[in-house]
């Protein structure tokens, strides 16, 4: 996250005491990522954030894979998904490779029993429904609709939801989740051309500090193992912090579209990026203005990457017969493009209302069995002309 924020009580100068009203003194901890060479924040603990009382046994939780080798186009009804009462029953993944598991959630409850800590994977949470708040060591932030979550890897956290009818598109990220590089100065500011901007973004607020001590279960993921750690203090005991490494938001409603006098190619969507994969955005625009311009996608071959679209609302311009929690895989190597019709009755149409988050992989992405069950069998003959 290439800007500075801070919250709450700080010492004038990082690594030197800095006292509590009684005398003793805060432990300060390096939250930081790449050894001592990526970003980083500094927090000043209430309590010492090792004092582990018990480790429980580990849980194998990898993804059970159907189709390692996948050349169909899929559609997989998203909605299909479920709901749970746990969040982390609740999230199933659906598709991956060594880069990136992404997959859907629909979870009914609040996290109030556990804490969660990802110590493998940066996580994007797109929130299609409901709305709450995301609480972490380093302070709140408040989601709704349309809101990327962005949660750098090792970070606590809890969410607290609003309703029991939530819809989540996650993504777990073995490689840190950046904004592209092209949108950024030198010194990390977003540019001029950029399609939003720091204002954009949802800060932590609201830093909760809590001084208890107790028994205090984090769940902990790494290697595809879920871990139960129970610490003597609450890990929310953090009194001030500073840095560039914290989780933040970023509405889908705040990407400022890039238009042209003829169709733009994908690229003009990114909105994150990784060394393995994009996230796109595709939002309510104005078409294209050429007079003989035709607003729908030409077709293409993606052929250094897959395309996994997950549509969110409206009505996507180049699809037939797709609805909100739709995900459509297009592997590698394999032309698609507007399904029959969508080429032409596009033409003459001045805007677009939809609404989807695409994530292209430059490693083809895998199936597991429970993307099997939602896939319909027969989006790859979709393109027929009958």
């Amino acid at each position: 996250m290439p800007i500075y924020h801070r919250l709450g009580q700080l010492p004038p100068k990082r690594h030197t005491i800095f006292e509590k009203p009684d005398g003793s003194i805060y432990h300060e901890q390096l939250f930081g990522t790449i050894g001592f060479d990526g970003m980083s924040s500094l927090l000043y603990h209430h309590h010492r954030p090792t004092m582990v009382e018990s480790v429980g046994e580990s849980v194998d939780v990898s993804p059970k894979l159907a189709v390692a080798k996948n050349m169909k186009s899929r559609k997989l009804i998203g909605f299909d998904v479920p709901p749970q009462d746990d969040f982390l029953d609740s999230r199933v993944t659906l598709l991956l490779n060594s880069d990136i598991h992404i997959g859907l959630a629909a979870p009914r409850k609040s996290m109030t029993e556990y804490f969660y800590k990802n110590a493998d994977a940066d996580e994007m949470l797109f929130i299609h429904q409901g709305t709450g708040t995301l609480r972490t060591l380093v302070g709140n932030i408040r989601f709704e609709y349309g809101d990327y979550l962005i949660i750098p890897r090792g970070m606590i956290y809890q969410i607290e939801f609003d309703t029991e009818e939530n819809r989540i598109l996650y993504a777990e990220s073995f490689d840190p989740i950046y904004t592209p590089k092209r949108y950024r100065n030198w010194f990390g500011q977003l540019l001029e051309h950029s399609p939003f901007c720091e204002r954009d973004y949802k800060l932590p607020q609201d830093l909760e500090t809590h001084t208890e001590k107790g028994q205090f279960l984090v769940k902990i993921k790494k290697q595809q193992t879920l871990t139960d750690y129970v610490y003597q203090a609450h890990p929310f005991d953090v009194v001030g912090w500073d840095g560039y490494n914290f989780p933040y938001g970023f509405s889908i409603h705040n990407f400022e579209p890039i238009t042209g006098r003829v169709h733009q190619p994908p690229p003009v969507h990114q909105t994150f990026e990784s060394k393995a994969y994009v996230i796109c955005s595709f939002c309510p625009r104005l078409y294209d203005y050429h007079p003989k311009a035709i607003p729908a996608p030409y077709n293409h071959s993606n052929i250094d990457s897959d395309e996994m679209l997950y549509y969110v609302d409206g009505d996507f311009m180049s699809r037939n017969d797709i609805g909100p929690g739709v995900i459509t895989l297009h592997p590698g190597g394999i032309p698609h493009g507007p399904h029959p019709g969508a080429y032409e009755r596009s033409i003459g149409q001045t805007k677009t209302e939809e609404l989807a988050v695409m994530i292209d992989t430059f490693k083809p992405l895998q199936l597991t069995e429970a993307a099997m069950k939602l896939d319909d069998g027969k989006y790859f003959r979709s393109w027929l002309e009958h």
